[in-house]
């Protein structure tokens, strides 16, 4: 395989030359150095993946997840989260317009889901990419004023605001819809700066499409401070952004980067491929 790393200041390792079914164990341990150290990897000018090759690949860097909401699973591959607003056979597959919000995956979980991989399969219109932060370049440049404010802290996390409504909720009223959701994915707690695994470094955890407080505050100042920090976050300097193309698979660290697909409102057909994979490591681990 042959490695491009980013230049300074930027962010995405690109791996070309790499066949996912013949990669080796040392290569393996490889791209999860490069996966550790530069947050983000794109393999490119891949030949087309069959779904069990593509869940193979996943699988050499840990376990593959199983998405708790079965509507968002492949029909034939639990494995598999689909993003598509392409019908098949007429029938429609996965869930549309996925992740088209600043987040981390599974975040309002309490084992959040450590690394993700996305495989676009039709990438049609202008645009069409998945942006990135750095968490750890946010959390360094992070006003001293805001910084101790989070020190010690804790982030409030919740799912159900980004709830999709499926067939079976017809008839039901929004508030039971968000009761239930709300019972299966409870709130959670984690620490507002988080601490790497393997590496030495504190990263910011927080994410508009799934943080709802700052612990610790009166209501009201919770949120305007939660506001003052995504604002920064969100800074148009903070963005990376990587272009969805065929032959193309990004796979990234969830602990250290925030993600969004790119907006697609002229609906385009868009359909792609999700694997969450847990790595065997804590998702952070005490502050030293």
């Amino acid at each position: 395989m042959r490695v491009t790393k980013p230049s300074e200041g930027q962010l995405c390792v690109e791996i070309a030359d790499l066949v996912p079914n013949d990669i080796t164990d040392e290569e393996v341990q490889e791209v999860k150095q490069l996966l550790y150290e530069h947050k983000l990897i794109v393999f490119t000018g891949l030949d087309e993946l069959a779904n069990k090759d593509y869940i193979r690949f996943a699988s050499r860097f840990g376990e593959p997840q199983k998405y708790f909401q079965k509507n968002y699973h492949h029909r034939d591959h639990e494995e598999l989260f689909v993003s598509s607003n392409v019908l098949e056979d007429g029938k429609k597959v996965g869930v549309a317009g996925t992740g088209m919000y600043w987040h981390s995956d599974y975040q309002f979980f309490e084992a959040p889901l450590p690394l993700t991989m996305v495989y676009p399969k039709r990438v049609e219109g202008p645009d069409r990419a998945t942006h990135y932060i750095d968490m750890e370049q946010v959390l360094r440049g992070l006003p001293p004023s805001l910084r101790l404010k989070i020190d010690q802290r804790q982030a409030i996390h919740e799912g159900k605001w980004r709830y999709k409504i499926q067939e079976s909720d017809i008839d039901r009223s929004i508030t039971d819809i968000l009761d239930e959701i709300g019972r299966m994915v409870p709130p959670v707690k984690h620490p507002v700066s988080i601490h790497h695994p393997l590496k030495e470094r504190a990263l910011l955890y927080i994410s508009r499409g799934f943080t709802v407080g700052i612990d610790g505050y009166p209501h009201e100042e919770s949120q305007q401070l939660l506001q003052e920090l995504l604002a920064f976050v969100e800074l148009p300097e903070h963005i990376h952004s990587v272009p969805w193309k065929l032959g193309n698979l990004l796979f990234w660290d969830n602990r250290q980067v925030l993600h969004r697909a790119s907006d697609n409102p002229h609906r385009h057909p868009s359909v792609s491929y999700r694997i969450g994979i847990y790595d065997g490591l804590p998702f952070y681990v005490p502050r030293t």
